[in-house]
């Protein structure tokens, strides 16, 4: 049994209830969680702007120990620290055997309906796994393709924001936009996902980083992280004033909010032959574009979902990063926060004025 933070409704605020997890499977991997952070991603589906089978636990970006695994598992044993990745991959699909685990459907990686759910209450009555982890509780049960091993000295608060915001942000940076040395970077949107990007360009060598927010707190916090210049991001001459900065435009723009005006300053910040990436979760119904004379000029338009990650990979690279002092991840929490407090969490998300909280669970 394990207390965990489930949505019952859209628009309602999260319940901590207790849950009964199940025990690994073959090749699952149970953890006992040390930390979690408050990502947007997860309030799009509390709202119910992203729909989702309820009654679900939400969360996604955690760290732990591994308490036990499956008879078939290979790549974590007990006690093993880990980071957990949403993105979790087959191994075997055409997008994992050409390199895009990032885009992996990951069916393979869950129960099949048959089979007794990862999650039920004490009556036995299911709960839904959110994206293959469902890390706002005390545990995760979780496929072993869905985690990676991690030095044990990283601090795991510190490595949970790897699991989602430092990865989309990094990632998108070295492998979606394979940003090189001197090359002009704007990131339109500083909160987690938008500070790892800066974070990493810097890391990368970018020749100029622009930060765009309309938070003065979290602009002034970009330039902690690695921004060489910011811009009020509702300014009426957003664009301008990147052009202007950059002789031209940016060699990159990376929008990281998910607002459909946030899409349209990345594309107008580009020079020509630039490349607009948009990471955040738009409204379903938007759609981004170029413009005729924009595809003329040879600017191109992407996603880059969770970065382009190939988290095995890039998340044990991300870890020595920080103990070397090259990732700034102290920065980018806010506050740590009990799982109680988890509903007053995201109403200072939708405030906007601060970073990443992360809950932090007894060990």
């Amino acid at each position: 049994m394990m207390k965990a933070a489930v949505l019952i409704e859209p628009g309602k605020p999260l319940e901590i209830e207790t849950l009964q997890i199940s025990k690994p499977g073959p090749h699952e991997v149970l953890i006992r969680n040390a930390a979690c952070g408050l990502c947007h991603s997860d309030l799009h589906f509390i709202e119910g702007t992203y729909p989702h089978p309820l009654p679900a636990v939400p969360g996604h970006e955690a760290a732990g120990i591994v308490e036990a695994v499956g008879s078939e598992v290979r790549t974590v044993k007990v006690g093993d620290a880990v980071i957990t990745c949403l993105s979790a991959f087959c191994g075997h699909c055409e997008f994992c055997v050409t390199g895009r685990m990032s885009l992996c459907l990951g069916a393979d990686t869950r129960r099949n309906p048959d089979q007794p759910s990862r999650l039920t209450r004490p009556d036995g009555s299911p709960v839904n796994q959110m994206l293959n982890l469902s890390a706002f509780a005390e545990m995760m049960l979780i496929h072993e393709h869905a985690c990676t091993r991690i030095d044990p000295e990283m601090p795991l608060d510190r490595a949970a924001v790897i699991g989602c915001a430092v990865t989309t942000g990094a990632g998108t940076i070295f492998n979606a936009c394979k940003v090189t040395p001197g090359e002009t970077v704007a990131v339109v949107g500083c909160g987690g996902v938008g500070l790892a990007t800066i974070n990493a360009a810097k890391i990368a060598g970018a020749g100029r980083i622009i930060a765009a927010d309309p938070i003065p707190e979290k602009r002034e916090l970009a330039k902690k992280l690695g921004a060489t210049d910011v811009v009020d991001a509702l300014a009426d001459d957003a664009a301008a004033q990147i052009i202007d900065l950059t002789n031209g435009g940016v060699d990159h723009a990376v929008e990281a909010v998910g607002r459909p005006a946030s899409g349209e300053l990345a594309v107008k910040s580009l020079r020509r032959g630039g490349t607009a990436t948009i990471l955040g979760m738009m409204p379903l119904t938007h759609s981004v574009g170029l413009s005729a004379m924009d595809l003329l000029s040879g600017k191109k338009l992407q996603g880059a979902i969770m970065g382009g990650n190939r988290f095995p990979v890039d998340m044990p690279r991300l870890v020595d990063f920080y103990m070397r002092g090259l990732l700034d991840l102290d920065s980018i929490i806010s506050e740590r926060i009990p799982l109680e407090q988890i509903n007053e969490g995201f109403e200072k998300m939708k405030k906007g004025d601060s970073a990443r909280s992360v809950i932090v669970f007894d060990q």
